[in-house]
């Protein structure tokens, strides 16, 4: 039809006698033929289908422990045998059409060779590198994983837990031969000591060869031994414990060393110290917790109170008793102010001493009376309804941070009543967490930081916390971290010395590890106390060996921290500096940086767990001079290529280069008519 269409349409046009000659009569006929038959034959939607072949090879992993105690730990010649092993077994292997890949345990990609792998891995997570090689391949043809490792886990949960949907071939290095070897395998002590109180530290001991024998423990504070002790190892043990009464000094962050003497014969001193960061304060803070009336909610707010042994807890109900003495540091004032005035007396007692608050409202809250209070959140209700709410953390609040197993509790609470309405912040109030209302995160406030510099002030704007605390309990063991770690971060930031700097600046946690990224917030103020923002900050961080480091950055308004990245163990101090409405400034503080010695602990192998992994996915373990037999059991699972084929649809109409085709042909057309004489 689109022939005989675009034929006619031809036939009619060039049927007369023309101006031009019958051979170009002829051309242009047919090219008005295709055309019109083209045209025609794209209004039919014609498609093309296309097949496309890829062929995968099959690949193999080379999964390396390169954790510390592997370079410290393994013999080098066994060593560097298996790291020639591994350059054979990947030529071998790409030779015979397989895909080989090496990924390190502290890489999250793959190397381009194993003669570069550095064992300097603080830590041993041999499920998450699996785990990890596992997702990078889902779908994909993936013949087996080769794991090379001591056996020695530090981190996360153990590999014979897991389920793998590849076989492990594992390479056992290390040495599985016991040591004579003494180690401090473990510090127990509280985080917070109290100025002039005697505290705790508990020392266990770990050792092998020594039993019998007495070993030397001291502990030191800037290289002044405090205390030294003996203790005789039992002969029939490996691991014993003796405890250091220490005296805390003047308020501040302190740091202790642990250390064992190195006895004749040790394999290794190198797991023989730990260190201890004990944060010294002045005194126990002393916490009201007023209600309008008896409620599940005070129950659970005194049980996260008491989790720390910094606060101090006093209790009142309006009505019942008298009036609390006004000795406390901070106060959670819940359901308060009520409606009918409860509590008006011990609301004036607040105000007059600008006592730092945490309002919870509630069903019986007076939230007239409670608007008038200026506490930077302004709640306007409509009647008496309510949603039912669980928390989501604003990403924008610095003031302090949720951890990520946190994120995913507050995911399992269940919805608890807020008041339905409109919700206002004003001046440099914040809110840390806004509401969820079923699966629609909202920015709706639900606790919010605010007041004045004199007195600080914050809202949580239900009364229904304690249904979070119960689940969290249910779900984790008896355990709601991430509640109690709520009340107390917020109790925390409240009791602060009031903010009459305009330059502040602060960690983003109470202490760091060697493996996280130090970061610091930064809060800049002007003359009357109001956030401004893109002032440069100038910080100088100084180490316990005096040698400083300097930083510049911005503060803007989506709160971004300062990243000073991974830092070594110790206390750094800080000093910050800025000019602000051309005066200057300047601030200065502290932070802990706790060092990590996992890797250093147990210096014996543990084969075990390689035989155990490597036997559940019908393989076996191997020694690094069996690298050429690992090569051949490889090859004899005669893992094939995998050929996927694509089918693609695309609709002819859609190709450009058929646009400018039919327009290179009519304006042909076009041009040969108008120079021939033609119209």
């Amino acid at each position: 039809m689109c022939l005989l269409v675009g034929a006619g349409y031809a036939a009619l046009l060039y049927s007369a006698k023309a101006p031009w000659g019958r051979p170009l009569n002829y051309v242009l006929a047919f090219i008005r033929f295709a055309v019109v038959s083209f045209l025609c034959f794209l209004l039919l939607s014609p498609f093309l289908k296309t097949t496309t072949t890829t062929t995968e090879k099959p690949t193999v992993v080379l999964a390396v422990d390169d954790s510390q105690s592997v370079g410290l730990f393994t013999p080098g010649a066994v060593l560097s045998q298996a790291t020639r092993g591994l350059q054979q077994l990947t030529q071998t292997l790409t030779e015979r059409g397989f895909r080989v890949e090496t990924r390190p345990l502290s890489q999250p990609t793959h190397l381009s060779s194993p003669d570069s792998l550095r064992f300097t891995a603080a830590t041993s997570n041999l499920d998450g590198l699996l785990s990890t090689v596992g997702d990078a391949y889902d779908g994909r043809n993936l013949a087996g994983v080769v794991l090379v490792s001591d056996g020695i886990v530090n981190q996360g949960r153990s590999p014979v837990y897991s389920e793998y949907r590849f076989p492990v071939y594992a390479v056992g290095v290390g040495d599985t031969l016991p040591k004579k070897d003494l180690s401090l395998s473990n510090l127990t002590y509280n985080r917070v000591a109290f100025s002039g109180n005697r505290f705790p530290l508990e020392v266990e001991i770990g050792y092998e060869g020594f039993g019998g024998s007495p070993a030397t423990v001291q502990v030191r504070e800037n290289g002044r031994v405090l205390q030294t002790r003996r203790v005789t190892l039992p002969a029939n043990g490996r691991r014993t414990k003796t405890t250091f009464l220490l005296t805390a000094p003047a308020p501040g962050k302190r740091r202790y060393e642990v250390l064992i003497e190195r006895q004749p014969g040790e394999f290794t001193s190198l797991n023989n110290q730990k260190t201890a960061y004990i944060d010294v304060v002045k005194g126990k803070l002393r916490v009201l917790l007023a209600g309008a009336a008896p409620h599940p909610d005070l129950k659970a707010l005194r049980a996260a109170i008491l989790q720390n042994n910094n606060f101090e807890l006093i209790t009142y109900l309006p009505g019942i008793g008298g009036l609390p003495a006004p000795t406390y540091d901070v106060a959670i004032l819940h359901q308060l102010p009520a409606q009918g005035n409860l509590g008006g007396e011990l609301l004036a007692q607040v105000r007059i001493r600008r006592v730092p608050t945490l309002f919870v409202l509630g069903a019986q809250s007076d939230l007239a009376a409670y608007n008038r209070l200026q506490t930077g959140l302004t709640v306007q209700p409509r009647g008496g309804q309510t949603d039912e709410v669980t928390p989501v953390p604003n990403p924008a609040f610095a003031r302090f941070t949720f951890e990520e197993d946190a994120l995913r509790r507050f995911a399992e609470y269940p919805p608890a009543p807020v008041p339905f309405g409109q919700f206002s912040l004003s001046g440099a109030a914040e809110a840390a967490l806004w509401q969820q209302v079923g699966r629609l995160k909202t920015q709706r406030p639900l606790l919010v930081f605010g007041g004045s510099p004199q007195q600080k002030q914050a809202t949580l704007l239900t009364d229904g916390s304690w249904q979070w605390r119960l689940q969290e309990a249910v779900e984790h063991d008896a355990r709601p971290e991430a509640y109690d770690r709520l009340i107390i971060r917020t109790l925390q930031l409240l009791t602060q010395n009031a903010n009459k700097k305009r330059l502040d600046v602060y960690p983003t946690q109470d202490d760091f590890t060697t493996q996280d990224d130090v970061t610091l917030g930064a809060e800049t103020y002007n003359a009357v106390f109001e956030r401004v923002y893109g002032q440069p900050v100038t910080l100088t961080l100084t180490d316990e060996q005096k040698q400083t480091r300097t930083f510049r950055f911005v503060p803007t308004e989506d709160g971004a921290p300062l990243h000073l990245g991974p830092l070594a163990g110790g206390l750094y101090r800080y000093q910050a500096r800025a000019t602000l409405g051309g005066q200057p400034q300047q601030d200065a503080g502290e932070l802990l940086v706790q060092e990590q010695q996992l890797e250093a602990l147990d210096a014996r192998a543990d084969h075990n767990l390689l035989h155990q992994l490597a036997r559940r996915s019908g393989s076996r373990l191997y020694y690094p001079q069996q690298f050429a037999q690992l090569g051949q059991d490889i090859l004899k699972a005669n893992y094939k290529p995998v050929i996927y084929e694509q089918e693609d649809l695309k609709e002819l109409i859609n190709l450009k280069w058929l646009f400018f085709l039919l327009l290179a042909l009519v304006t042909a057309e076009w041009a040969a008519r108008k120079y021939s004489g033609g119209i």
